[in-house]
């Protein structure tokens, strides 16, 4: 399985000379924790709610800085293309929660910790539903002889 299979599109991206207010308005609109700062097809940041938090409105910050002020390097990325093991690795690896995913340097979604659980709880229940569904067929079992029942 790749990481585009997984991943959230389209990516929420704000240029770098947006407003700390404009991210947060961005954000909420979108019900999203983080957004990528791109120029001109370039990720140059990613800026999470925690950012605008503790970096922004907590570091004094103006709630019209840019957010380049607060945003993070886009430190770690992953391919588009990828085996979904890469971004395991990634996450496991670097202990972020996000990674902006690419193609051909171009920003086409964003994996979180959360898409990878929904992909995990949707591959569970594609194996236990036939299982499910045939317990539920079969008649109860009357109990065996020596038991007590409370």
């Amino acid at each position: 399985m790749k990481v585009s299979d997984v991943m959230s599109t389209p990516p929420v991206c704000v240029a770098s000379d947006a407003t700390l207010t404009e991210v947060a308005g961005r954000m909420a609109e979108h019900a999203v924790g983080s957004v990528l700062v791109v120029d001109g097809g370039v990720l140059h940041g990613i800026v999470t709610d925690r950012d605008l938090a503790l970096r922004g409105v907590g570091g004094g910050l103006d709630p019209g800085a840019r957010v380049d002020t607060v945003m993070s390097p886009p430190a770690v990325t992953v391919d588009a293309d990828a085996d979904l093991q890469v971004a395991y690795r990634a996450f496991r690896r670097t202990g972020v929660r996000r990674l902006p995913v690419l193609d051909a340097n171009r920003v086409v979604g964003m994996l979180t910790v959360d898409d990878l659980l929904l992909d995990v709880f949707r591959r569970l229940t594609d194996l236990l539903g036939p299982v499910a569904w045939s317990i539920l067929q079969e008649p109860p079992k009357p109990p065996s002889a020596g038991t007590s029942r409370p």
